[in-house]
């Protein structure tokens, strides 16, 4: 079966949104799967134990973050493709169970800017949509993104280009996860093209993909090595901590107009278009502080890309603590190392989680706020002195009797 359409329950979904076209059965679970002795084993991954979760609307009017984490199926043999061509790493899944071999987490965290429709279908149906793209659509998808003129007149697909022409030898060969990334993303804003709302409504997205190389494959949170690949549009951010000394390495970069790398990009291709707002902000086009997102399909042709960058890396499993994902409530006022902190001596994912989101609050955001903690095999074992704990009481003291903090204890 098709995927569903948007449930009719959530509030302010899209009233017309097509039904992705991408065929067969979803194959993505609300659990992750490992081995045992005497076969594989399951365990739920909203057990707070397992992956971390904290969320709150802040003092805005309404929900606009949101958030997804599954089990998905995708072809081994992309996922070795993807593994020789990241790392020259030839994986051999052939002693594997299927289900095993065809494994990966998806962690997602959408923040939604001028309306929740787009985050919350992203929350819906990303993770669908990314289990079952195909090469085949490309050429649609495409032409589509052509259609749209501006900046999209000079694009040549990108990493999508070898399957443009359906026909061309290249076109054989099977996607990796990068090119499934950035089809799954270009797919999510060809579909929303229909929906007004999705004209000046948008959303930043961040997706973790984790993948356990172990044999027998161990959960991710316990894997002695995994492959970490991250896709990223906006400002929503992914930050791996180390264990030894709970060293932050950034996995994503915000793509806002006045960053360098986006800079370059639209100078490139674009007449200037950014603009300082009342609060000293700058804004590309005047409206935007992201320069990609899914959604705000009005400024498409100025530049605002769905393309995501795409980071991989290998991954000795007990060396690392764990993965946050974190909205721009939270990075907005706490640094990525303050947040990488708060997660030391964190009974468990979830605390740390909360622990994010309290500090945050503390520091006086009022945005929707969201933070996802990922534990990896290294987790509680952080080593080193927790060096942002001075400035975070610091920062504390100085917000005391702030409106902020009067209104939380009101």
């Amino acid at each position: 079966m098709a995927f569903p359409l948007l449930r009719t329950s959530i509030q302010h979904a899209p009233s017309r949104i097509l039904r992705p076209r991408t065929g067969g059965c979803a194959h993505y679970h609300d659990y992750i799967r490992f081995a045992t002795p005497s076969g594989a084993a399951r365990i739920p991954l909203n057990n707070p134990k397992v992956i971390g979760l904290a969320t709150s609307r802040g003092e805005r009017s309404q929900q606009e973050d949101f958030y997804a984490y599954v089990a998905l199926s995708l072809d081994p043999e992309e996922l070795r493709l993807s593994l020789k061509k990241a790392h020259g790493l030839n994986w051999d899944y052939s002693t594997l169970p299927p289900s095993l071999a065809r494994q990966v987490l998806f962690v997602g965290i959408y923040d939604g800017h001028g309306g929740s429709t787009v985050s919350q279908f992203c929350r819906q149906e990303l993770h669908g949509l990314f289990e079952h793209v195909d090469k085949s659509q490309v050429p649609e998808v495409f032409a589509w993104a052509k259609s749209l003129g501006g900046y999209f007149r000079r694009f040549h697909g990108g990493v999508l280009q070898p399957w443009i022409r359906p026909r061309a030898p290249e076109a054989n060969a099977k996607m990796d996860l990068e090119a499934r990334a950035t089809l799954s993303f270009f797919e999510i804003d060809r579909i929303l093209s229909i929906e007004q709302a999705a004209q000046v409504c948008g959303a930043t997205a961040s997706i973790v993909l984790l993948q356990s190389l172990d044999n027998p494959v161990n959960p991710f949170f316990a894997a002695t090595q995994l492959a970490l690949t991250v896709a990223h549009v906006g400002d929503t951010r992914v930050i791996l901590s180390t264990k030894e000394d709970g060293r932050v390495i950034p996995m994503t970069e915000n793509h806002h107009v006045d960053a360098h790398g986006e800079a370059a990009r639209l100078r490139k291709t674009m007449a200037r278009g950014q603009a300082m707002d009342s609060f000293g902000e700058v804004r590309w086009m005047g409206a935007l502080a992201n320069t990609r997102s899914l959604g705000d399909l009005k400024y498409k042709p100025f530049g605002v890309t769905p393309e995501p960058d795409v980071r991989t890396m290998l991954l000795d499993g007990p060396a690392y603590s764990h993965i946050t994902l974190f909205s721009d409530g939270v990075s907005s006022v706490v640094s990525d190392e303050e947040v990488s902190d708060l997660a030391r001596g964190a009974p468990t994912p979830h605390y740390a989680a909360q622990r994010i989101l309290r500090f945050a609050e503390d520091m006086g955001s009022d945005d929707n706020l969201t933070a996802i903690v990922v534990p990896l095999a290294g987790w509680g074992e952080m080593t080193g002195e927790d060096r942002t704990r001075d400035l975070r009481d610091y920062r504390r003291r100085q917000m005391e009797g702030t409106e902020r903090q009067k209104a939380r204890w009101m």
